[in-house]
C-alpha cells in the first residue's frame, strides 16, 4: 500500500494571486473524461493562440486533451462492437469544447438519430469518428484528423489505443467488469485495474506531459474518468516525473458507487492508491456553498457537497487552492472562467516549483 505520508513536497508555497510577468506561453496538458473535462476545456480554450497569422497570442501557446476510451455503453459501446473501434464518446465532448464552433457543433455532433433501426439511438459525432477510422485505419490519427477539420484549439489524444476493459474489485470480493457495469454497481470499490494491464499510452501523450507547465487532472468521475486514464502503464511515471506543476481539480459534488462519504483528500488518496506515487503540487477545490435547492436535488440522489479538508489535503504534501469554482443550473458544474483563472494564476507564478 503506498503511504502518502511520507511523501515530500516538490515545490514551495502557492498564492495564486503571486504572479510574475507572464512567459511567452504555457503547454498545457489536461487529463481526465465525460463532463468535466469538456466543461475545463471550455474555459482553457479561450486562452489558447489561434492558428490565423494574425491573430494575437494568447497565455496558452499548447493544450493537450488526454482523454479516457473505457466507455462500454450507448453509442459508443455498440460501436465498439460493430466496428471493433475504441468509444469516440468523451473524445467527440472535447472536440466540441475546443471547437470554435461550439455552439453550431455541439448542435450536429450530439444529434441522436430517432428513426432507422442501424442508426437509432447514434449520435451523428460518433459516426463521424467511426467513419474517419475505417477511412484512416487507425483511430488515434482519425480523432487528430477530425480536431483538424473541426479546427479545435488544441489537440486531443485517447490516453491509449488499446482495446482495454475496466476492472474493479469490490468491497465484498466480487469482481466486476466493464465501466457500464461497474457504473450500475452498488459496492464500494476497492481497487480499479485495466485488462490488459500493460495498456500502452501514445508516445505524443508522453511527450506532451513532458514538455508541460502546467497538467491538470479533473474534474471526473473518480475511478471511471480520473483513476482510469492513470492506470495506463507509463503515465503515472510520467506525472512523477514531470516538470510542470501539476493539479488535481476536485469534484464539486461526491457520486453514486464512485466516491459517496469520500472527502477532498481522499480522493486524492485513492488516486494515490493506483498511482503508487505522488503525482500532484496543487489542489483547487471548491469551498463556496451552494444554495439549498441544488443541495435538495443532489440530496434525493443520495449525494452532498465533497468535504474540502483543507488541512488533511495539506498533511499529503499538496497546496490547496481553495476559492469559489462552482456554477449552478440545472446541474452543479465548475465554473470554466475561474477555475481556467486560478490554473493559468498558478502556471504563470513564479513560485510554481
Amino acid at each position: 500500500m503506498f503511504t502518502t505520508e511520507i511523501a515530500p513536497a516538490r515545490h514551495r508555497s502557492l498564492n495564486v494571486a503571486e504572479t510574475s510577468a507572464p512567459p511567452d506561453s504555457l503547454r498545457v496538458v489536461a487529463i481526465g473524461g465525460g463532463t468535466g473535462l469538456s466543461t475545463l476545456l471550455r474555459g482553457l480554450r479561450e486562452h489558447v493562440t489561434p492558428a490565423t497569422p494574425t491573430a494575437q497570442p494568447g497565455l496558452i501557446s499548447d493544450l493537450a486533451a488526454v482523454v479516457t476510451v473505457t466507455d462500454d455503453g450507448g453509442s459508443s459501446g455498440r460501436l465498439r462492437i460493430g466496428f471493433n473501434m475504441l468509444p469516440p464518446g468523451d473524445l467527440r465532448n472535447c472536440m466540441i469544447a475546443l471547437s470554435e464552433e461550439e455552439d453550431l457543433l455541439a448542435q450536429l455532433f450530439t444529434h441522436r438519430f430517432r428513426g432507422g433501426e442501424a442508426l437509432k439511438g447514434h449520435n451523428f459525432g460518433n459516426l463521424f469518428v467511426a467513419a474517419l477510422t475505417e477511412i484512416t485505419g487507425d483511430f488515434a490519427h482519425a480523432i487528430q484528423l477530425a480536431s483538424k477539420i473541426l479546427a479545435t484549439r488544441g489537440r486531443i489524444y485517447p490516453v491509449t489505443t488499446a482495446n482495454a476493459t475496466l476492472v474493479a474489485h469490490m468491497d465484498d470480493g466480487s469482481v466486476v467488469r466493464g465501466e457500464t457495469n461497474i457504473t450500475a454497481s452498488r459496492r464500494r470499490i476497492v481497487e480499479l485495474t485495466l485488462d490488459p494491464p500493460d495498456a500502452a499510452p501514445l508516445e505524443e501523450t508522453l511527450d506532451a506531459i513532458a514538455r508541460a507547465n502546467l497538467i491538470t487532472v479533473g474534474p471526473g468521475s473518480l475511478y471511471t474518468s480520473l483513476i482510469t486514464n492513470l492506470l495506463v502503464d507509463g503515465i503515472p511515471a510520467a506525472l512523477a516525473n514531470a516538470g510542470g506543476i501539476r493539479i488535481f481539480i476536485c469534484n464539486l459534488m461526491t457520486q453514486a458507487n464512485e466516491s459517496l462519504g469520500l472527502t477532498a483528500s481522499q480522493h486524492i488518496e485513492q488516486i494515490y492508491e493506483h498511482t503508487k506515487a505522488p503525482i500532484f503540487d496543487c489542489a483547487l477545490v471548491n469551498t463556496a456553498p451552494f444554495s439549498p435547492e441544488a443541495l435538495a436535488r443532489y440530496a434525493a440522489e443520495g449525494a452532498t457537497p465533497i468535504i474540502p479538508d483543507i488541512d488533511r489535503i495539506q498533511a499529503l504534501g499538496v497546496r490547496c487552492i481553495a476559492g469559489d469554482f462552482a456554477s449552478e443550473g440545472s446541474v452543479v458544474r465548475h465554473a470554466p472562467s475561474r477555475v481556467t483563472d486560478a490554473l493559468l494564476a498558478l502556471g504563470r507564478s513564479t513560485s510554481a516549483l
